[in-house]
């Protein structure tokens, strides 16, 4: 079979990367071709365009660059009638790929659509056109099923979520090396620097207080070491690494994280952790307007209750992150809920089985029936 997979961002071409090494086990001769990043590419797929040159966030930044993307889509669109794929994957990555999947339903082409965009909490409205141009719809978060199946009447596949596997095979890994001697507390405060210049700060003021611990910031791959040097400087018990989050994790007692997959990371981890969000005024006001769900971070909103604090724009000040670390650190009720609660967390996120040999067993279902 001929694959054509698009994934837009970093996660996209992670998880792309082990469905591809799962389509190799069932089809051995499997041609892919892809838009990802450094891991598709190693896992065997003909890297087209890296995600670095994709990924525009927030309305000026699209806007500035509109030129560049409306040519990236008419570049896949050409790349994809020469190379005539048998099935379109589509990870994630909505404002582009459904797109591509309403051009290539026109051209007859075969869509399924991994990871869905979160129209739960906004964009409801793009549903409509989905389920016109989308053959197989796979979920990853449980209750996906349900929503679309009441709401929608639209029959997806549940596949359990792919940080599992991901997440497992860390824990396996050898031990590496200490990163530091006093008890480590995680700081995971994002990617993009005007997200870091809002939260990092006021995490930083909280290390003044908790001088018998060692707090440790996992860099982002897009910024510069000089960046976080600056920013770190007068702090004495804080440093930093970069390319090793989980390692991070692995051996930290407590986390404060930037709302994202990275709070469900650090949970399935099973780190005590408080989820941190700050943005601008007007953004956060927009947001809350637009957005339709309870909670903000992604353990929380699967388990349907308050499992990690959330500690949201003016909420987000030194003393109330200070009070819940110390909770996280010293409160044996608080660390005792929180072991039970991630440990029915993953319980839930594995009902689907293995999530990317899964999703590589229903799409070769649905090709051979077709």
């Amino acid at each position: 079979m001929r694959y054509y997979i698009i994934a837009g961002e970093a996660s996209g071409d992670l998880h792309g990367s082990n469905l591809i090494k799962e389509i190799r086990k069932t089809d051995a001769a499997a041609s892919i071709r892809c838009w990802g990043g450094d891991r598709m590419q190693q896992a065997g797929g003909d890297l087209v365009k890296h995600y670095r040159k994709l990924a525009f966030m927030g309305f000026w930044e699209v806007a500035k660059n509109l030129g560049t993307i409306l040519k990236n889509l008419q570049f896949c669109k050409d790349d994809i009638t020469k190379y005539k794929p048998d099935a379109l994957i589509l990870i994630d990555y909505p404002g582009f790929n459904l797109r591509i999947a309403e051009w290539a339903k026109q051209q007859g082409y075969k869509i399924i659509y991994y990871i869905s965009p979160q129209v739960w909490a906004w964009k409801e409205n793009r549903v409509h056109k989905m389920k016109q141009c989308i053959d197989k719809m796979l979920v990853i978060l449980p209750f996906e099923k349900e929503y679309y199946k009441n709401k929608w009447n639209w029959e997806v596949d549940y596949v359990g979520h792919p940080l599992i596997e991901v997440v497992e095979e860390a824990q396996l890994a050898p031990d590496s090396k200490p990163l530091a001697k006093k008890p480590i507390v995680a700081l995971l405060p994002g990617s993009r620097k005007q997200e870091i210049l809002k939260k990092l700060p006021i995490m930083l003021e909280v290390s003044r207080m908790f001088p018998a611990c060692q707090f440790i910031v996992a860099k982002a791959p897009g910024q510069e070491d000089s960046f976080y040097e600056s920013v770190l400087a007068m702090y004495p018990n804080v440093s930093s690494v970069r390319d090793a989050t989980y390692s991070l994790l692995l051996q930290s007692r407590a986390a404060l994280v930037t709302s994202g997959t990275a709070t469900l990371e650090t949970a399935l981890f099973g780190v005590p952790e408080v989820v941190c969000y700050k943005g601008s005024n007007i953004s956060y006001q927009i947001a809350k307007r637009l957005i339709k769900v309870k909670y903000i971070s992604l353990v929380n909103l699967i388990m349907d209750k308050p499992v990690v604090k959330e500690l949201i724009q003016n909420e987000l000040t030194p003393g109330n992150l200070r009070k819940e670390l110390d909770a996280l650190l010293t409160n044996e009720a608080t660390q005792q809920q929180l072991r039970e609660d991630y440990s029915n967390l993953r319980q839930l996120l594995g009902q689907g089985g293995h999530a990317s040999a899964r999703a590589a067993a229903i799409i070769a279902e649905f090709l051979q029936k077709k």
